[in-house]
């Protein structure tokens, strides 16, 4: 008797560890630490894939945004966009802001970029389009003395819902913490299609909305009329005239191969 069940134990146990293991999360980088493969590249006042300046690069095998041959920054806002698009989705990215902002940098951009979600394609950007249709995941770093939060949610092109009413300020701020210095933060965005995203940083969810969707202003052409519901898009990251840096960006698909 004793014998069966503790087979019984034994086998209640490997179900469980199976249980388990196949419901592990598969985390994929989007960046393969060695050199932009993968990735399309759109500077405003140039053409797709003109990387100007040698802004977006690699180095010690982080994604860097770099301003070492700039002499001064005129404009030329820049986003590096991944080729896949994505639905439904957590994205995880590690982050700090580095140096000094380049002379002639807007004040709001100093220690400031963002992950560009359900975005519009690098290739259906205007030649002289600031910034893609999308839903901003802001990135903000501290001063060194005032508060300053992070993740916060910016909507070039866009609107967002929170609660019952619809939100059409550009910037709408987090519950965040402000983080000083040259450290590395993690934040997480987990985006649902076109029902709800939430911004998550250090375990705590600091900023949650729902209903992402074309509106407040897009570019002339732009073939989506205002109110159209965002259920996918691309993801990009910025150069806005700040040094940065990213040592991990990585994606959990949530539709399981049903993008």
């Amino acid at each position: 008797m004793k014998t069966h069940l503790f087979l019984l134990m034994l086998f209640l146990a490997s179900c469980g560890s199976g249980t388990i293991n196949s419901q592990k999360e598969e985390w994929v980088s989007l960046f393969n630490g060695k050199d932009l493969e993968g990735w399309d590249i759109k500077f405003k006042g140039f053409e797709l894939n003109n990387n100007y300046r040698n802004t977006f690069r690699v180095e010690n095998g982080n994604l860097v945004v770099s301003y070492d041959q700039w002499d001064k920054w005129n404009g030329e806002f820049g986003h590096i966009f991944h080729k896949t698009p994505y639905s439904r989705y957590k994205l995880r990215v590690e982050y700090r802001f580095v140096g000094e902002q380049v002379p002639g940098g807007p004040g709001w951009a100093f220690r400031n970029n963002g992950a560009m979600l359900h975005s519009q394609s690098a290739a259906s950007m205007g030649l002289n389009q600031d910034f893609p249709v999308s839903i901003e995941a802001q990135l903000l770093g501290g001063d060194g003395v005032a508060e300053r939060h992070t993740s916060n949610v910016c909507t070039p092109g866009t609107n967002i819902v929170i609660g019952d009413k619809l939100i059409t300020q550009h910037c709408t701020e987090s519950t965040s913490k402000t983080y000083h210095g040259d450290i590395w933060v993690t934040a997480e965005f987990i985006v649902l299609g076109d029902s709800i995203i939430h911004h998550v940083l250090e375990g705590d969810t600091v900023l949650t909305y729902s209903k992402p969707q074309v509106g407040g202003g897009t570019p002339e052409g732009f073939p989506l009329p205002d109110g159209t519901l965002l259920s996918e898009g691309y993801i990009s990251f910025q150069a806005e005239s700040h040094p940065t840096e990213f040592r991990k960006i990585e994606i959990l698909d949530l539709t399981k191969g049903k993008r």
